[in-house]
């Protein structure tokens, strides 16, 4: 690359997008390696700091659990002046085998299990499109296609032309 000035993320950050996109490409490809460094760098840090604050605190977290009967949610601890808050989420995982014969057995009740259970189906796209035509059809128009955000990867091309 050819442009010794690398604009510093701090002037970046303050600079109109119609600018930014006015930069030569490679001058953007500096830009996105820097970022994704910075990213990487930032949620390396945040981890670090993390597993200081569990370290630091597990043990008087887990006491304020324990005297407020809880084994979820949110407790706090004082540390002088600061108050520590500690979140504690609640992740519920459900056996899918049992449900479907559970949501059987319901139906063979006469109930509707929709009373009780959330019910959705999902297809792979992957498998969706390998299925052979006879199959696809049916199934077309319950298929929506929606496009996401692009993404832009830049690379330098090496000084043959090849990337």
């Amino acid at each position: 690359m050819s442009l010794p000035n690398r604009i510093p993320l701090e002037q970046f950050a303050r600079m109109a997008i119609g600018d930014i996109a006015a930069l030569p490409a490679e001058e953007l490809t500096m830009l996105q390696e820097d970022i994704e460094n910075f990213l990487r760098s930032a949620k390396t840090a945040r981890e670090w700091l993390d597993g200081a604050l569990s370290l630091k605190y597990s043990g008087r977290v887990a006491e304020a659990q324990r005297q407020a009967g809880k084994d979820t949610g949110t407790v706090r601890i004082k540390d002088g002046p600061v108050t520590v808050a500690a979140d504690l989420t609640k992740r519920v995982d459900w056996d899918q085998t049992q449900l479907a014969a559970l949501v059987d057995r319901i139906r063979a009740a006469g109930d509707d299990p929709a009373e009780y259970v959330e019910i959705f189906y999902k297809v792979s796209e992957r498998k969706y499109t390998a299925w052979p035509g006879h199959i696809q059809t049916p199934f077309a128009s319950a298929r929506t296609v929606k496009v996401g955000k692009p993404s832009f990867t830049l690379s330098v091309l090496a000084e043959g032309g090849a990337s």
